[in-house]
């Protein structure tokens, strides 16, 4: 019987509805999952705006989520590093990912280690940007 191991990476910022709906999608097509949980300074560098939650409180949220098995910070931007550290078969991302320059090259890359991607629907009306943007406005109101 294989064991088929799922990664789903992501800040999990402010988590919501829309980071426990991607764990729970994610563990339903994998028999262990590993949450990726991206470090301050890569969520810095690739959202140009630092975490609200630091990474010690984010990783013990996810890590706390009856969905995931275990955590992993992850502190490089490429996922075929995190891939060798790690070893799962399948990475999940938000279709918000799907037909991009950024996932086409995922697809491609993972292709080449055997490792499947598997698009969950973003949720459009949730995120971690428009809940900091909200928060931001009544700071401002204050």
């Amino acid at each position: 019987m294989t064991h088929r191991v799922g990664y789903a990476p992501g800040v999990y910022d402010l988590f919501h509805i829309g980071h426990l709906n991607i764990l729970r999608h994610a563990k339903s097509q994998c028999d262990y999952l590993v949450a990726g949980v991206v470090s301050d300074e890569m969520a810095e560098q690739a959202k140009g705006t630092a975490p609200v939650i630091p990474l010690t409180e984010r990783l013990e949220i996810v890590r706390s989520v009856r969905f995931v098995d275990a955590a992993f910070v992850e502190t490089v931007p490429d996922k075929l590093v995190t891939w060798q550290q790690v070893r799962f078969d399948v990475l999940f991302k938000g279709d918000d990912w799907r037909g991009t320059s950024k996932g086409d090259k995922l697809e491609r890359d993972f292709a080449a280690v055997g490792v499947e991607v598997i698009y969950f629907p973003y949720t459009v009306h949730t995120s971690s940007t428009l809940l900091r943007k909200a928060l931001d406005g009544l700071a401002n109101s204050a």
